[in-house]
């Protein structure tokens, strides 16, 4: 059986909404860890038995969800694209963690350099598959008007974490010991 070949647009199509899915979660991602650790919103993560659930596991389960679904339903248009946008959240949700792949443990502060690279990275990333701006339809436009609020939310909350975070390091780490894996 042959494939019917992709065109280029449905490629561009679907790596922009991976990138810009991708990039949306990883920075609502460190915004919300952020605010967390700076005691600007209550401690919402996930604890089962004591256990700190990791988003980066959320964004195992959707990778491995969304890649069953594209192996088995094969689905073209509009639910190839949600398939597109929920892998480019998954792979978001755990790449913000990446480290913890390596280490399990270490403060969130010492990776500021390391998010924004990535940020900037992407979004760089982003630019080399957008379409032109005389090509911009309103859902390009509604997307590069997201993607710059959540930029500018995430720079204005990255610079913000400097002046924390010194005492954040050891609130990031309380909360991280205080909820001892059960044996």
């Amino acid at each position: 059986m042959t494939e019917p070949r992709w065109n280029d647009r449905v490629f561009h199509v679907l790596a922009r909404t991976i990138l810009v899915s991708f990039v949306l979660t990883f920075i609502a991602a460190r915004i919300t860890v952020f605010l967390i650790v700076s005691r600007r919103i209550p401690d919402i993560y996930l604890h089962l038995g004591g256990t700190h659930v990791h988003h980066l596991n959320y964004g195992i389960f959707l990778l491995t969800g969304v890649g069953a679904y594209l192996l088995l339903i094969r689905p073209t248009g509009s639910p190839l694209i949600a398939a597109a946008c929920i892998y480019g959240v998954g792979t978001g949700l755990t790449f913000d963690e990446f480290g913890l792949w390596l280490h399990l443990g270490g403060g969130y502060w010492q990776r500021a350099s390391f998010d924004a690279v990535t940020v900037i990275g992407g979004l760089f990333g982003l630019m080399t598959v957008a379409p032109r701006l005389s090509e911009f339809r309103p859902h390009h436009w509604f997307t590069a008007l997201a993607l710059a609020a959540a930029t500018l939310v995430f720079g204005v909350m990255l610079i913000d974490s400097f002046r924390y975070a010194d005492r954040l390091l050891i609130r990031v780490q309380i909360i991280e010991e205080s909820h001892v894996p059960l044996r």
